[in-house]
């Protein structure tokens, strides 16, 4: 049943693969069943019924997009678009979380009708072949920074920016312990390497006491103080309409660069450039999306953690169905996935990230319309802290680089509209 509806052979993995590969991918990114609600609820939303909506939108996500569109990648409510929900929308504009949970089930809407309509997929199609291996790229020093940042190994400085942390502190010392572990498996070729780097930091922070054990069982909170109680006619109102635009733009676009990103990395994008069953993945975050609304939580998005996955060798939807099954079991045993430390996880992401910055050695350096235009996606991603912004500059300088030096019939008609859309929004849309 497995090998039918997987293709396991096919893709050159196994059941055990896959599964190892959930687990480290669900390990990585369980963080967000926690985090997501304490910034909704400072809304007033309750964090109980949050977290049972987080757990929810990500795990329907998830699951089809391994079921459906037979890829290993994971979904949950973006970071950063649960940050512009609570700060921007909420607290800074004084709108309610009801109004707000409208435009984010607007935004799904016009999601999934951009994606039977197959836009999002023209989309994809028009992104350069210099992107896709860039954004790859520029998400692995993204992950790579989220995790030291994570780990207290970057901290901001007001005068440079960003400067080196305390690395007595055991989040620090502990991830860079879990870099040399896991590199070391690596080395050795044991299968699993990120996993049980993970769960030897975890034993390693139990045992030196820095570890929390809060339980392992406990009955779900109830989902009843978010579930339905969105406003879509307070959302269509008329002010309300660059809000869900916001949603919208930002989605698609951190959606669209993460599955090229992740499916560059493992290797599912063909030498012609071709992304297979696009649309079934892209529909995935967009019924998440209309599902998190429903149940009452922000955008749903594909995670860049999925990477951590890919990398243990996870190559089919397999990977995902594990990571929905384990998203569902969190449901009950919340109170030990909250144990899991940031030690652990942190040192999957820094590793993960320097596998996906091999993707620059496919960039033709000898080519300066290709190198600068991937230069700037693989840079701008992490230090704007924006996957979006990234590709955003990639269709701006490609085409007019492009343009320049007598290249224009390699550049998609479609690359030409979104270089012109994204100048206008960061000339009358920038915040």
């Amino acid at each position: 049943m497995l090998e039918k509806l997987f293709h396991l052979q096919e893709n050159g993995t196994n059941v055990k693969t896959e599964i190892i590969a959930g687990i480290t991918t669900f390990m990585t990114m369980a963080y967000i069943i926690f985090v997501n609600p304490s910034i909704l609820s400072k809304t007033g939303m309750d964090f109980g019924a949050v977290m049972v909506a987080t757990i929810i939108g990500s795990s329907v996500a998830t699951l089809v997009m391994g079921l459906w569109a037979n890829y290993p990648f994971a979904l949950a409510p973006g970071m950063g678009l649960n940050a512009y929900f609570t700060y921007s929308v909420c607290l800074g504009m004084g709108y309610s979380w009801q109004v707000a949970l409208g435009a984010v089930f607007i935004s799904g809407v016009l999601f999934l009708l951009l994606t039977f309509l197959k836009i999002r997929q023209l989309i994809v199609d028009a992104i350069p072949n210099v992107i896709k291996i860039s954004t790859a790229a520029g998400i692995g020093l993204f992950i790579a920074f989220i995790g030291m940042e994570n780990a207290g190994i970057v901290v901001k400085h007001p005068a440079t920016l960003v400067t080196l942390g305390d690395l007595t502190h055991p989040n620090s010392y502990l991830t860079l312990l879990g870099v040399v572990i896991i590199a070391v498996l690596m080395h050795y070729r044991v299968k699993g390497a990120i996993l049980f780097g993970i769960l030897a930091n975890w034993f390693i922070g139990l045992v030196l006491g820095h570890i929390e054990y809060r339980g392992l069982f406990s009955l779900p909170p109830d989902p009843t103080p978010t579930f339905l109680q969105l406003d879509i006619q307070g959302a269509l109102d008329a002010g309300f309409l660059a809000i869900i635009f916001a949603f919208f733009f930002v989605d698609f676009f951190d959606t669209t660069g993460t599955l090229v990103g992740v499916a560059e990395q493992g290797g599912f994008i063909k030498e012609n450039g071709e992304f297979p069953r696009v649309e079934r993945a892209l529909t995935s975050d967009a019924l998440g999306t209309v599902v998190g609304a429903l149940m009452g939580t922000s955008t749903v998005t594909t995670y860049i953690e999925s990477a951590s996955g890919v990398a243990e060798g996870g190559r089919t939807g397999l990977t995902a169905v594990t990571v929905a099954f384990l998203f569902l079991l969190a449901l009950f045993i919340h109170p030990l996935a909250e144990s899991i430390p940031v030690f652990a996880t942190a040192p999957a992401l820094i590793i993960v990230g320097s596998l996906m910055l091999q993707q620059i050695a496919k960039i033709d350096w000898n080519d300066p319309s290709e190198v600068i235009p991937g230069f700037l996606v693989i840079t701008i991603m992490p230090l704007t802290y924006s996957i979006a912004n990234g590709i955003a500059a990639g269709f701006v300088f490609y085409p007019i680089i492009a343009g320049l030096t007598g290249q224009f019939r390699r550049v998609h008609w479609l690359a030409w509209v979104l270089c012109v859309l994204f100048i206008v929004r960061f000339i009358f849309l920038a915040t």
